[in-house]
């Protein structure tokens, strides 16, 4: 295969310093050199041309080209209810969330929505996610499906839920455990799909469906654990009334071996001291969703307080109660959110989360998130000027000659959504063109 060699502006991270701070490279006028699928390599655009001269040159000069997104937290079965409105959490679950997932017992249906969803992902500059099915098995076999067709990095799980939910959304644990192992047995670890071992949330699992949960993670160590951990008052009071001998909202999940480097815990908004310790020392990771937290009325993550801690945390969109599959508007709510805290986080650490960062947290840092050399060629191109006030804005920075790297990504940050994705990337393979 022709190496291939992408021109223009590039910006990727390359890791931590010693104190923390997110390193990264940056080019003006760079070039990405892509071979079977992989980064080959990265620089100045005149070097590696003059090196590569029989390469097949991709000029998207004006364009910034940087890692595809990682999202790190989604619901695939909940697409078609973004922006349902409800009072909170637990009635927006009964009124929308449950009828809904209910029409992925239609194979048909999980298969149409698995293409879109994917689709949207690309349109939006997500190259990799953690995704919720229902409890149907169908829902992930359409989902790991079509992730398949594009080469994509992909973890997903059925749901695992047998309380407070309609009863056909209910299940016995021990069927639920048997269509598990059969998809394991299917996707796991093929191509790039992985799965994840997915308790919805302690609300709606009796403690043995999360001990089989557990069960299920020692049987098969390298899969994943993703559900829910207090993203809601009412949903941790009744944790603890459904819990009665538990210490906290954790040890739900922590007395049932769910509690690993491989966990995956969205929103821990009303975590306890003693709570992010143990998630600490276990190296799990926390998934801030900053745009369903302010949807819903649930609370604002607690960034400055979690990174003191040591917490390892991840960005994840969480559609459908996130209101955007945009990681751009994402990491925007993210800053507004922390604003309010009075931490102004750093662009630097909002796309890091974005990218690499989520890369680290799922163990796949030395596959996706960055442009290193034998990291996957999953990059997105980028346009800072795709709305009026975008380029109002360039034309001011330019102006001012304070167009830096960290300008035009707050910027983009601040303002930018699916148009500003030009084209997207997934293994060296153009899967999204505007």
């Amino acid at each position: 295969m022709i190496m291939q060699l992408y021109r223009g502006e590039l910006f990727y991270f390359t890791g931590l310093s010693a104190n923390g701070e997110p390193c990264w490279s940056y080019y003006e006028d760079g070039a990405l050199c892509v071979e079977d699928g992989r980064v080959l390599e990265t620089g100045d655009y005149l070097s590696l041309k003059t090196k590569h001269p029989k390469s097949r040159e991709v000029d998207y000069r004006g364009y910034l080209l940087m890692p595809g997104f990682v999202d790190a937290h989604i619901h695939f079965v909940q697409s078609e209810m973004i922006g349902m409105s409800a009072s909170q959490l637990l009635d927006w679950l009964s009124d929308y969330t449950f009828p809904l997932e209910g029409r992925f017992a239609d194979k048909q249906h999980c298969l149409r929505i698995a293409d879109v969803f994917v689709h949207e992902l690309f349109r939006n500059g997500t190259t990799a996610c953690a995704a919720f099915g229902s409890i149907h098995a169908a829902s992930v076999d359409a989902l790991l499906g079509s992730a398949a067709k594009y080469k994509m990095c992909m973890i997903a799980g059925k749901a695992h839920s047998n309380r407070y939910a309609p009863e056909s959304l209910c299940e016995k644990p021990e069927k639920g455990a048997e269509d598990v192992r059969i998809l394991i047995e299917k996707w796991h670890g093929k191509g790039r799909l992985h799965y994840a071992i997915t308790p919805r949330f302690s609300v709606s699992c009796v403690s043995e469906e999360l001990k089989i949960c557990g069960v299920l993670h020692e049987e098969f160590p390298d899969t994943y654990i993703q559900t829910h951990l207090s993203e809601n008052k009412s949903e941790v009071e009744t944790v603890m009334g459904l819990y009665p001998g538990s210490k906290d909202y954790l040890q739900t999940y922590e007395e049932n071996g769910l509690l690993t480097e491989r966990s995956l815990f969205a929103h821990g908004i009303y975590l306890s001291d003693s709570e992010l310790k143990r998630i600490a020392e276990n190296k799990a990771v926390i998934v801030h969703c900053p745009t369903s937290n302010s949807f819903l009325g649930s609370g604002i993550y607690d960034m400055h307080r979690a990174n003191e801690f040591g917490i390892h945390t991840a960005l994840g969109t969480d559609v459908g109660a996130g209101t955007t599959f945009s990681m751009f508007q994402t990491m925007g709510e993210s800053y507004k959110v922390q604003q309010i805290k009075g931490y102004m986080m750093p662009v630097m650490e909002t796309f890091y989360k974005a990218t690499l960062g989520s890369a680290q947290a799922l163990h796949l840092e030395k596959e996706i998130g960055s442009l290193l050399p034998g990291r996957f060629a999953d990059f997105i191109v980028v346009d800072y000027t795709s709305t009026i006030p975008q380029r109002l804005r360039m034309d001011y920075l330019e102006k001012l000659g304070k167009a830096t790297i960290g300008q035009k990504l707050f910027g983009l940050q601040t303002m930018a959504d699916d148009r500003a994705v030009k084209a997207t990337y997934v293994a060296g393979d153009c899967v999204y063109e505007l």
